[in-house]
């Protein structure tokens, strides 16, 4: 492969994708802005074109491909031009994708569909500077199983942006701080950072300061030996010699005692440690990944968090969305809780109606994904059909609507029937089928439910209170209800 002058380089651009469209789209505003563009519309024609010119100054790439896909051109690159820049296009933009490029030396990983003004000014950033760079190698874009760990969901621009930083971050032993509202996916965020890093084969350790008693939580993550307090009869590791070579994540750290911040601070500065009432001193490598959400600098001004902490702790900050500021992505993440929920309780594949994803669209969701998840689930336990509608989310919301009505019901049961009438009217207006036979398993489930509480599970008894037969209680109940549960 030949150089050229740099004087001429400077303006060489490769746009190597597999869609003409996307070839065509690009190229033109690169050209508009300045570059001379060549496109190509796989990594063997860019390949060919290598062995044959001098090389470009700057070359995007699609990864998937027909033939010899991206990641083969990106491996020729790095072994014969390891300075050139390289940005990777894609249009999965998982944390593994993402980080996946960033540990090959990608300059930067374009989430597809990309703005083009996005586009040329990465152009305009990778061509002045200096730094050598490499190409993604490794990739593993799968969607998640729903056996698999949590995963980070969205394709929204917030969360294209953190996924991109948690790729770059992952490879650097750098402190991160991650704030945001409670339910946002702290954790989430910090279990990607570790599994992304260098220290994925070593130990990822959660806890959070705010769940331990002030008292017991020094031990928690120090460690204490036997003897060191009462009720303390043997040697007990704490986190930071569990998270030894990997990553330790402290969450809620803004209600650490101010005591135990002076410890974790020291911690911090010196990779050591004693444990409570220890003479040993303990040397850990650990990477500490802190995460809050409160805030930080107004606890800082108010003496409960210490300034100097802090500021160690807060190298990088990850700030994550609320879920009401990312609206777009909650079909993808209402899919995905849904299909996890149906598998976890061994139930048929249940889907949102067009009117039931709007309506979870417009919720303001406070508990923002945490919330959406545990709704899901309400939605798959509780929905009698397979299609999951506005009512059934209204239900699951416990919005005001089905609390007033229950109250209605207690005060005048008649009113069941309009009830039972405008539910009815709702589904059959969104499409559903077989509605009579969904009301009366409805209404068999809720009084089946009801009789087994008031009995405490005695089934005899709450088939007498109901007019029926044991085994025609058991019958309803299905094989598969254990004794006792409700």
């Amino acid at each position: 492969m030949n150089e050229m002058p740099s004087a001429q380089a400077d303006k060489r651009v490769w746009v190597v994708d597999d869609d003409r469209a996307v070839r065509f789209v690009l190229s033109t505003a690169l050209r508009d802005a300045g570059y001379a563009v060549d496109g190509f519309d796989s990594a063997a024609a860019a390949l060919d074109a290598l062995a044959q010119q001098p090389a470009p100054a700057l070359l995007f790439t699609d990864v998937r491909m027909p033939g010899d896909d991206g990641l083969v051109l990106l491996d020729k690159l790095k072994s014969a031009l390891p300075q050139l820049p390289v940005i990777v296009m894609s249009a999965y933009t998982d944390v593994a994708s993402t980080a996946g490029a960033f540990r090959g030396g990608a300059h930067e990983f374009l989430s597809k569909p990309f703005d083009l003004d996005d586009a040329v000014a990465l152009a305009r950033r990778a061509l002045p500077g200096s730094e050598p760079v490499l190409a993604d190698e490794d990739r593993a874009a799968e969607p998640a199983h729903p056996d698999q760990a949590p995963q980070l969901v969205g394709d929204t621009p917030p969360m294209r942006a953190l996924f991109r930083a948690i790729g770059k971050l992952a490879q650097a032993p750098l402190a991160v701080l991650i704030t945001g509202e409670t339910g946002t996916g702290k954790e989430l965020v910090a279990s990607a950072l570790h599994r992304e890093s260098p220290r994925a084969r070593a130990p990822f350790v959660a806890l959070n300061t705010a769940a331990i008693p002030a008292e017991l939580l020094e031990s928690e993550l120090f460690g204490h030996e036997a003897g060191a307090f009462t009720g303390a009869q043997r040697r007990h590791v704490g986190r930071f010699e569990q998270a030894d070579g990997g990553t330790l994540f402290l969450d809620e750290i803004g209600d650490m005692p101010l005591a135990l911040q002076t410890r974790l601070l020291r911690v911090l500065a010196q990779g050591e440690f004693f444990r409570v009432g220890g003479r040993e001193l303990i040397r850990v490598d650990v990477r500490v990944v802190a995460a809050t959400h409160q805030d930080l600098e107004g606890l800082v001004a108010q003496g409960r968090f210490r300034a100097d902490l802090l500021h160690r702790l807060d190298v990088v900050r990850l700030q994550l969305p609320p879920l009401r500021e990312r609206r777009d992505d909650i079909a993808q993440l209402a899919t995905t809780f849904l299909a996890s929920a149906s598998h976890r309780l061994d139930g048929p594949a249940k889907r949102l109606t067009a009117s039931a994803l709007q309506a979870l669209r417009e919720h303001d969701w406070p508990g923002n994904v945490r919330e959406l998840e545990n709704v899901c689930w309400r939605m798959v336990a509780l929905a009698a059909s397979d299609t999951i509608g506005t009512a059934d989310v209204e239900v699951a919301l416990n919005r005001g609507t089905a609390r007033s009505g229950a109250r209605a019901l207690t005060a005048d049961p008649g009113q069941w029937e309009a009830m039972l009438s405008q539910w009815a009217r709702q589904r059959l207006a969104e499409g559903s089928e077989g509605l009579h036979a969904q009301v009366r398993e409805r209404v068999d489930h809720a009084l089946l439910e009801a009789a087994l509480q008031i009995t405490h599970g005695r089934r005899a008894e709450a088939a007498a209170r109901l007019g029926l037969g044991r085994n025609t209680l058991t019958r309803k109940l299905g094989a598969g209800r254990r004794r006792g549960s409700h």
